[in-house]
């Protein structure tokens, strides 16, 4: 672990010349009374090249030095600095006042030893956790595990240093067999006059082992406990198999800050869309959104806002490359959608996708056990090698009192709960929820459909596959240089990328589609027949993931999304095909089941825009869809005359109002935005014009409480 320092005298003026590449961060007192040296942590993504390799930041407030320490997490593959947990001490911050912390680069101090927790043991410090389970009080202490077993650094520096450690909750000596304590425990150096630091008590418990047999949701009452002091209590909890839960704490008084993100820098790192800075988030919005979130129950095992039944049918705002919140907090940069940017995260330890192995204490690898699912499936998970079955212990559905859990996850629908709050806090909860999902979408998966160890996703639904390629590039890319999973995560990314590169260069397609060669894409009826046709929506998912990943660096993206962005562009501006309908819910791309694929734009809208019966789409008046001039008002009055012949309640179409609920944040054309918004940026033909045509439409979505797919070119 390195730690970085702020500039001496002599280097400020080489630290001001390099200042403007690195971002600008608002930093506001939110206690509303002068707070004195404020420590404050927090994450920060560096684009390529901005920090290079041996370099070090520096920081300034309102144009003053002030002491810094970066623990650096992730480089770029020059080197040059990715990620990093960044402390700074603030002298002073007047009530309510907003202060700015500039960031620059400097040449790197000398490396500093490892500080360890035996002043903090020494001075009393105590946390524990205590779970009654029928009688029995079970818990765990993180002052006695730190000085018994083994921990982790993962913050060290003279500003903050942060020890983790985990261990079984024990009853008389016996641990249970199946829940666990985790603490981080984050101690500041004291201010100026004072003798001792704020400490930040991190918490978690989780009943997520692989492997351990019986598992099962767990009933107790639980209570944390600070120096001995009382801190939480829930009483009556039930504990769902293969989730956990977080609580955090101070011991002395806590910053009370809010720290605003330099948004230009963060999008143009590549690290995120390249959200529309043009939207204004609503005011009325974020407070229905407050209003919401603080009236739900929040409390372990919860999940507010986000639809329980993923596999649920139907647009929401949970669903994109980031979920609408998190999008919201980014282009806001508002304590209020931050709360729930950070609160969901917190949360999605509640889903039963949390599977660790207790021989690695890291989630449980594909590699390792290459026949692995997550549920009982017989011969298929026995490995040829071993001769045991790889199958992980199963908590059955039909024992409704011990296993049944209010959530069903899915890869088709899953939102990404655990990325920003990682990229923006540091914290290692949310680092360790994004692998949990990550790797889920694998284990999830039959181990002969995945490639075993290689975890190919291809045999998901189109929807699905993107999602698992977006969480997949989220842990590639962010997950620390030195944690154990790094390599883990970035080769089973680039095994999916070589897989979809080598079939867009081989059997795809002509006009650019995600067809059934991977999985179950054709599973759309139509004129044509049953299995003709495709969800172009589905489809620009996959794509927008594939500009996603190339945006962040990932060179093996860039021929996938090269062939991909052809569907997207031809949609808006193939010869023969209305770009009034490039958002359509179902494309037929083949004249019959047993067909080749139409190789061209043109005949597969001929063969989509007609009756189900393959017969010509005429309308009360005797006109024929297909003889409408494109973007016409003669074409919205057919579709307004075919709507009342139909007895389909909605308002007269407007001419260029394109297909498939044109107005909503969750319609089908705000689901075409990211596709065409990354494929602006290939240089392909027609490639800007397609934009340039979508974005020029007359009836767009009001993205501001949802801007989800609220995402521009670069």
């Amino acid at each position: 672990m390195k730690y970085l320092l702020s500039c001496v005298a002599a280097l400020l003026a080489m630290c001001s010349t390099m200042a403007a590449q690195l971002p600008s961060l608002q930093v506001i007192e939110s206690a509303s009374h002068a707070q004195n040296g404020v420590s404050i942590t927090f994450g920060q993504v560096f684009g390529k090249g901005d920090v290079k390799a041996g370099q070090s930041i520096t920081a300034n407030l309102n144009g003053v030095p002030v002491p810094l320490q970066a623990d650096i997490k992730a480089t770029h593959d020059d080197g040059s600095l990715r990620h990093a947990v960044l402390t700074a001490v603030l002298p002073k911050l007047a009530a309510g006042e907003a202060a700015v912390l500039q960031l620059a680069p400097a040449p790197a101090p000398a490396p500093a030893s490892y500080a360890r927790p035996d002043a903090l043991l020494a001075s009393g410090f105590h946390a524990v956790v205590n779970l009654n389970i029928g009688g029995a009080t079970y818990s765990a202490d993180a002052a006695r595990l730190m000085a018994s077993k083994p921990y982790t650094t993962w913050l060290s520096g003279p500003l903050v240093n942060e020890w983790q450690v985990a261990g079984p909750l024990t009853a008389n000596g016996a641990p249970h067999p199946q829940l666990y304590a985790r603490f981080a425990i984050r101690s500041y150096a004291p201010a100026p006059g004072s003798v001792t630091g704020p400490v930040r008590v991190d918490v978690t418990v989780e009943n997520s082992w692989a492997y351990e047999p019986g598992p099962k949701n767990i009933n107790y009452d639980a209570e944390i406990l600070l120096n001995e002091h009382v801190v939480y209590r829930q009483k009556a909890l039930t504990h769902f198999h293969h989730a956990r839960w977080r609580k955090v704490f101070w011991i002395g008084a806590e910053p009370k800050v809010d720290v605003k993100y330099d948004i230009a820098y963060l999008l143009g790192t590549g690290a995120l869309p390249n959200y529309d800075r043009s939207v204004v988030p609503s005011q009325t919005g974020l407070a229905k959104l407050k209003a919401e979130w603080e009236a739900a129950d929040r409390s372990p095992m919860s999940m507010p806002l986000v639809n329980k039944t993923m596999p649920a049918p139907g647009g929401r705002p949970d669903i994109g490359l980031q979920h609408a919140w998190a999008a919201l907090y980014l282009l806001s940069m508002d304590p209020r959608a931050r709360q729930v940017t950070l609160g969901l995260g917190d949360l999605a330890g509640s889903w039963p996708v949390h599977y660790r192995d207790k021989n690695t204490d890291q989630v449980v690898s594909i590699v390792d056990y290459p026949y692995i699912r997550d549920f009982r499936i017989g011969s298929d998970s026995i490995n040829p090698v071993t001769k045991r079955s790889e199958d992980m212990p199963r908590c059955p559905p039909t024992d409704k009192a011990n296993c049944e859990t209010p959530y069903t996850p899915d890869t088709a629908h899953q939102p990404s709960f655990s990325y920003l709050p990682y990229l923006l806090t540091g914290d290692t909860y949310h680092l360790e929820e994004l692998l949990f999902w990550a790797n889920w979408n694998l284990v999830g998966m039959n181990p002969h459909y995945r490639a075993f160890e290689k975890g190919l996703v291809y045999d998901n639904q189109v929807r699905g596959q993107a999602w698992d390629m977006r969480t997949l590039g989220h842990a590639a890319y962010i997950t620390p240089d030195a944690h154990p999973m790094k390599a883990y995560f970035t080769q089973i990314l680039t095994e999916n990328l070589n897989y979809y590169a080598a079939f867009a260069g081989g059997a795809g397609n002509q006009l650019g589609f995600i067809d059934g060669h991977l999985g179950y894409a054709l599973g759309y009826d139509g004129p044509t027949g049953p299995k003709t046709g495709i969800a172009p929506w589905m489809d620009d998912f996959f794509t927008s993931t594939m500009g996603h990943l190339h945006e962040m660096g990932f060179a093996g993206a860039a021929p996938i999304l090269a062939w991909k962005a052809r569907f997207p562009i031809g949609r808006m501006m193939a010869d023969g095909y209305c770009w009034i309908d490039g958002s359509i819910y179902a494309l037929m791309v083949r004249p019959a089941p047993t067909m080749p694929y139409f190789e061209s734009f043109a005949k597969a809208y001929q063969a989509t825009m007609r009756n189900k019966d393959g017969t010509p789409m005429i309308n009360s008046t005797g006109a024929r869809y297909l003889d409408q001039p494109c973007g016409s008002q003669r074409q919205a009055d057919w579709r307004t005359q075919w709507d009342k012949d139909n007895r389909t309640q909605r308002p007269p179409w407007l001419a260029g109002e394109m297909t498939g609920y044109a107005a909503s944040p969750e319609g089908f054309p705000a689901h075409m935005q990211p596709a065409l918004a990354v494929a602006a940026a290939t240089g392909l033909p027609n490639a800007r014009e397609a934009w340039n045509r979508f974005i020029k439409r007359p009836v767009k979505p009001d993205y501001s409480e949802h801007p989800q797919f609220a995402i521009v070119p670069r």
